[in-house]
């Protein structure tokens, strides 16, 4: 977190994890994706859902869009159980300085290092920021 936007965005995504119904962790996942990657923003998006619901131990996820909820913003996505929609995580997809940043957040408990590692390994992934 070199600049500023790195560390306003940081700040911002760690606000959000403010104590509530459950405690969350978080982590940005900076890609080397332009913005004009957005299929390929998808797959790495179906990619991080495969990780993140590995390491919390919640069976089967779908990705759901939220197009039929007016809570829901563009470039919005939760990941859910296929048993029960049962929430392992929500992300926001960004772009910032021409490249995407992804936010996610999911439900503490998750070994953070081993799950950031995981995902420091996929491709199009420049760098990742947990954030306790």
């Amino acid at each position: 977190m070199t600049d500023a936007i790195d560390r306003d965005l940081y700040e911002r995504t760690k606000a959000l994890l403010e104590p509530g119904d459950i405690d969350l962790l978080g982590m940005v996942v900076h890609t080397d994706l332009a913005g004009q990657e957005d299929l390929e923003m998808h797959e790495l998006t179906v990619a991080l859902n495969e990780v993140i619901a590995d390491h919390a131990e919640k069976g089967e996820t779908y990705i759901y869009a939220g197009n039929d909820d007016t809570d829901f913003a563009s470039n919005q996505f939760q990941g859910l159980t296929l048993d029960d929609e049962a929430f392992v995580w929500e992300c926001q997809q960004l772009l910032r300085q021409g490249t995407f940043d992804l936010v996610f957040y999911y439900e503490a408990g998750v070994d953070q290092e081993a799950l950031g590692a995981d995902v420091a390994a996929l491709d199009g992934v420049r760098d990742v920021t947990l954030v306790p």
